[in-house]
């Protein structure tokens, strides 16, 4: 890492309007701000990589969740990580490789409680945001710790081609699941997950009804279902899965945009006669797993066990379309934006 003079003023993105279904680029201005020096107990961080994640587009609606709303006209925020400048903290010096969750700024200065370092040697610096991060802790601790899978389960992932769902087909697999099923939204995307990431079956959920293709992949039924999507995957699974089935309540990507109430889904009767369990799910409730996880997924990432993709969009002015290209499924695997080389 070649090291660089710290600019008077860097870029930031924000909020400019709250989203009226689905967003646009006039909700979001690129804004030009004064960088801070560190005060004593805070690091001055330089962003290499930027995260973008469909939670995001929750923030974005005034509304009380497990998250703050974004602020109108103040910066976001989300995971990023970056190379330290300045330090005026104990245990940071300029050059360390910090992770942390002030994401949509090109500098920032924070406290360095909130920040953990990292080792660029030990994986390539953004899958700190991916399978080493926030999405791959998801996957792992949602379906060990929420679903409870069990060797021999047969295990449907929605939106398995995403930076969370990609894990949990493999993780399941690598788990002794004795089939793995997913769907995502083309046909590229579907021979992906069955040639590359070892999934058992999966289909395009736009080619035909989600519960008929669900129906013709896993004939004997589902016992762990995975949902990224909600709506007619929800239902679907919910029809699909056997007596004492569980559903990991992770996402809802089908209805973040939404200007109206779902649709579905509409069986949710079916839950007693199967004495179903839906639980939702929140990562940082399960942050004791974390030794864990990155000592386990590490070892399968450094086995070729695990394959991880990456959509990688270049230049900090292209946050916000690389943020709208992941709400409309443009991506495989994890999104980042890339500040840097």
């Amino acid at each position: 890492m070649a090291e660089q003079a710290t600019p008077a003023t860097a870029r930031e993105w924000h909020l400019a309007a709250r989203p009226q279904g689905w967003p646009v680029p006039a909700d979001f201005a690129l804004v030009e701000v004064p960088v801070r020096t560190p005060e004593p107990g805070e690091i001055l961080v330089r962003n290499a990589f930027l995260s973008v994640d469909p939670y995001m587009r929750g923030r974005m609606n005034d509304v009380k969740s497990y998250a703050p709303p974004y602020q109108l006209g103040r910066a976001m925020d989300g995971g990023a990580v970056g190379y330290v400048v300045a330090s005026g903290a104990e245990g940071f010096a300029p050059g360390d490789a910090v992770l942390h969750g002030l994401g949509w700024r090109e500098y920032t200065t924070l406290d360095a409680r909130h920040a953990v370092k990292v080792d660029p040697d030990a994986a390539p610096l953004s899958a700190y945001l991916g399978a080493l991060g926030m999405p791959g802790m998801t996957a792992y601790a949602g379906l060990l710790a929420v679903g409870g899978l069990k060797e021999g389960d047969r295990v449907f992932v929605s939106g398995a081609a995403g930076a969370v769902g990609s894990m949990v087909g493999q993780i399941a697999r690598l788990k002794g699941a004795s089939l793995v099923v997913g769907s995502a939204g083309s046909a590229e995307k579907v021979a992906k997950l069955v040639d590359e990431y070892g999934f058992d079956a999966a289909f395009d959920y736009k080619a035909a009804p989600v519960a008929e293709q669900l129906a013709k992949a896993a004939p004997e039924g589902i016992d762990l279902y995975f949902d990224n999507v909600g709506g007619d995957h929800l239902e679907a699974a919910i029809g699909a899965l056997n007596v004492h089935g569980r559903v990991v309540l992770c996402g809802a990507i089908a209805q973040y945009n939404a200007t109206s109430a779902p649709a579905g889904p509409r069986n949710l009767a079916l839950a007693i006669g199967k004495r179903l369990r839906l639980e939702g799910m929140l990562v940082n409730d399960h942050a004791a797993l974390q030794p864990q996880f990155v000592a386990e997924v590490s070892g399968w990432l450094k086995s070729g066990e695990l394959r991880t993709e990456e959509t990688v969009v270049d230049g900090f002015e292209n946050a916000t379309e690389a943020f709208l290209d992941l709400l409309r499924g443009v991506n495989t695997g994890k999104m980042v934006v890339r500040l840097e080389g």
